[in-house]
């Protein structure tokens, strides 16, 4: 699947590991995932199609 997503802490775009596709609450798909570098998660609003 590999994708990438924005880590925060280390304030760079890199690819997630151990992502999973979850639905958030108000119905819209996401990716959540962490940071390989640093272990902080990270999340990715995708588009509703």
């Amino acid at each position: 699947m590999a994708e990438t997503g924005y880590c925060v802490k280390c304030k760079a775009s890199k690819e997630m590991k151990d992502e999973q596709k979850v639905t958030m609450k108000n119905g819209r798909p996401a990716v959540k995932g962490k940071c390989p570098d640093c272990g902080t998660g990270m999340y990715k609003i995708c588009s509703k199609k």
